[in-house]
């Protein structure tokens, strides 16, 4: 389907609802990655309710831009997209990680509409993305690929290779975008494996790199725009954003990157994202 235009104020809407969807998928008592789904949640709700070409009726159809989720393990934060986007119904969102149920805890391009392939083993979802841009830029396609990573994740090598191999090959239909939320399971990304200065970085491997505030839906919108203008070279947005946005006590709390949910801290978090 082609995107309606829609404003900031119905995109910042959606965004809330992907929050919403989050904490609904998570439940109460069973683990969830809340922080890093919220984190990121006004990138995803720009790309599918904004940038994306895509059919909730026709997930494979050829014509389509792919998102692939690289840090997989907020597999919540894709299946509230794709449930709120008409892919299959918000309340099997309850299912989630329940045996047998089609949304588990990372996702499987095997059993769930809409998913372009089975990440989560971090580091590797770069890769497949420039293996898809090179094959629809080989196959004459306009579309892109848009790969969501986490800043942790930069720790791992084979972004690096997947850097230089797309720089080399001057892949403009791919956009890689860094949810640099500072945090990571256990602690500061920056006391784990520190990769600043990222902007100084990715440039000097080739990309054209944008620096933004990833909770600002205005400008998440205006580089995913400004990544359509740009020629020659592989795209990367650097999105500063806050670990567990939108939810009080989970915001920049390292210890919502995976937890379980009480009955009120869920009830809670359902107030504050109505």
């Amino acid at each position: 389907m082609g995107q309606e235009k829609r404003s900031i104020k119905e995109l910042e809407d959606k965004a809330r609802a992907l929050r919403r969807n989050v904490v609904l998928s998570i439940g109460v008592g069973v683990a969830g990655h809340l922080g890093g789904a919220c984190s990121a949640a006004d990138i995803v709700a720009a790309l599918y309710f904004y940038k994306m070409e895509h059919d909730p009726k026709d997930p494979k159809k050829e014509d389509r831009d792919r998102f692939l989720l690289s840090k997989g393990h907020v597999a919540i934060l894709q299946y509230a997209a794709l449930a709120e986007a008409g892919y299959f119904p918000v309340e099997d969102l309850k299912t989630t990680k329940s045996i047998g149920s089609y949304l588990q805890g990372h996702p499987d391009v095997r059993k769930t509409p809409g998913i372009e392939a089975g990440t989560g083993s971090l580091g590797q979802g770069l890769s497949i993305g420039l293996g898809m841009a090179l094959g629809m830029r080989m196959d004459g396609s306009t579309r892109k690929v848009y790969v969501l990573l986490g800043d942790g994740e930069l720790a791992e090598g084979q972004v690096w290779e997947a850097a230089m191999a797309a720089s080399h090959y001057k892949v403009d239909n791919l956009v890689a975008i860094v949810d640099r939320n500072g945090l990571q399971a256990n602690g500061k990304t920056s006391d784990r494996m520190n990769t600043e200065p990222l902007r100084q970085k990715w440039e000097s491997f080739g990309w054209k790199a944008l620096h933004i505030n990833g909770n600002a839906m205005e400008e998440v919108v205006a580089a995913l725009d400004a990544a359509d203008k740009i020629k020659g070279q592989p795209t990367v947005i650097l999105a500063d954003t806050v670990k567990g946005k939108g939810i009080g006590y989970a915001e920049n709390v390292v210890g919502f990157h995976n937890r379980a949910l009480t009955r009120e801290l869920y009830e809670q978090a359902m107030q504050e994202l109505a």
